[in-house]
């Protein structure tokens, strides 16, 4: 599948809760002192599944991605529960990917073979780092042996799997950072998830950032960091196929590829979002964040949405756009053409080939290059003018 030739359709469940708050994210997380109600919870989600699918009734689902948060802090029999609602009101194909993220800690590994006998056949670790030091930097509460004999448990327990690590971090080199990717590349079986350190407003590391208490990497050290990234993954066969996630071909995770590709998916739990396709209009759905306030609107309305916009031809094709250029593959300029209504500049398509930013394929396809990619903000904000 190379783009738009096979629908998809992906539901996305967000597990909102953490045992603590890592200072880099902005993620919709939250954490509760107190004993969470997880059966009640679980109840909501059915019902929001159960509401959502009443909307887009007769739907394939092709992938299920349980994010969060730390959705590995859910007992295996409520993870079941969410699937078998799932089940229960769309078709789920044969194949369907169904991840889970988790933590590499030994408390939540001693879970995986619950998940698995649940129907998770994918889980996705947030590993980050693979020293003590940055880990405890980074406010994670494993340490590196701990990550690695959880990736060792995850190899048993299921098929597929993959780690995320935190690159460009304090007083990295690119040295450091290529002995660490080695290593990761040799516990990680098909993919990998590399994400460059953002200094996002609102988190603790913005203070401190702001303050000059903690220093990142300069604009070269981080285009070198990158540069080895992509080098090294390649040589081992984990090509990019996305800006920050590299694969073994024919091992791309699935749910995260009907989002970059535009396709429809269903979004369930606090602060999740979705893109649904109802009477012939995309929408634009988004949840209520506050966890607690988000149950007391399921209970009631039998669901937690609190956005519900209806994209115009020009709001999906700028989506299609920013999302799909984040891939090696790219985008089908036609299809472009198909939801805005206009072609691209071809002035401006030319200009950025001129440049080195942008290939166009046999096919027509159009896709950034490795030296676009870390400018692919400006790329996409030239061509979307």
């Amino acid at each position: 599948m190379t783009g738009a030739d096979k629908p998809a359709f992906g539901v996305y469940v967000h597990w909102p809760f953490c045992l603590s708050k890592c200072p880099y994210c902005d993620f919709n997380s939250h954490v509760r002192h107190a004993a969470i109600d997880e059966d009640r919870f679980a109840r909501a989600f059915l019902r929001e599944i159960e509401t959502t699918a009443a909307r887009v009734p007769g739907r394939q689902v092709s992938s299920i991605f349980l994010g969060g948060g730390t959705p590995s802090l859910m007992q295996p029999r409520t993870v079941g529960a969410i699937l078998d609602g799932i089940g229960r009101h769309w078709r789920v194909v044969p194949d369907v990917e169904i991840t889970l993220e988790a933590n590499p800690t030994s408390v939540e590994a001693t879970r995986f073979a619950g998940y698995r006998s649940a129907g998770v056949n994918r889980v996705s670790l947030g590993v980050q780092a693979l020293d003590d030091k940055s880990l405890r930097e980074l406010g994670r509460l494993h340490s590196a042996r701990e990550a690695l004999d959880a990736v060792a448990i995850a190899r048993g327990a299921f098929e597929r799997y993959s780690f995320d690590l935190i690159y460009a971090r304090p007083d990295q080199t690119p040295e450091m950072w290529a002995g660490e990717l080695e290593l990761a590349i040799a516990e990680a079986a098909e993919h990998l998830s590399l994400y460059q350190l953002t200094i996002e407003q609102g988190t603790p590391f913005f203070g401190l950032h702001a303050s000059g208490k903690l220093r990142t990497p300069d604009e070269a050290t981080a285009r070198a960091l990158y540069d080895v990234t992509q080098e090294i993954c390649a040589r081992h066969g984990l090509p990019a196929y996305e800006i920050s996630n590299h694969a073994r071909r024919g091992a791309e995770c699935r749910h995260n590829l009907v989002y970059w590709r535009g396709e429809e998916y269903a979004g369930i739990g606090p602060g999740a979002h979705g893109r649904l396709d109802i009477n012939g209009q995309r929408h634009a759905t988004a949840t209520e964040q506050r966890p607690e306030a988000w149950l007391m609107r399921v209970e009631a309305n039998g669901h937690g949405v609190i956005t519900d916009d209806r994209l115009n031809s020009e709001e999906r094709a700028d989506e299609y756009l920013l999302m799909g250029l984040r891939l090696a593959e790219g985008i089908d300029p036609r299809r472009y053409a198909l939801l805005s209504g206009r072609t691209l500049d071809p002035r401006r398509v030319a200009l950025l080939h001129d440049e080195g930013a942008i290939a166009i394929d046999a096919d027509g396809r159009l896709r950034v290059t490795q030296a676009g990619f870390p400018v692919l903000d400006a790329v996409v904000a030239d061509l979307a003018a």
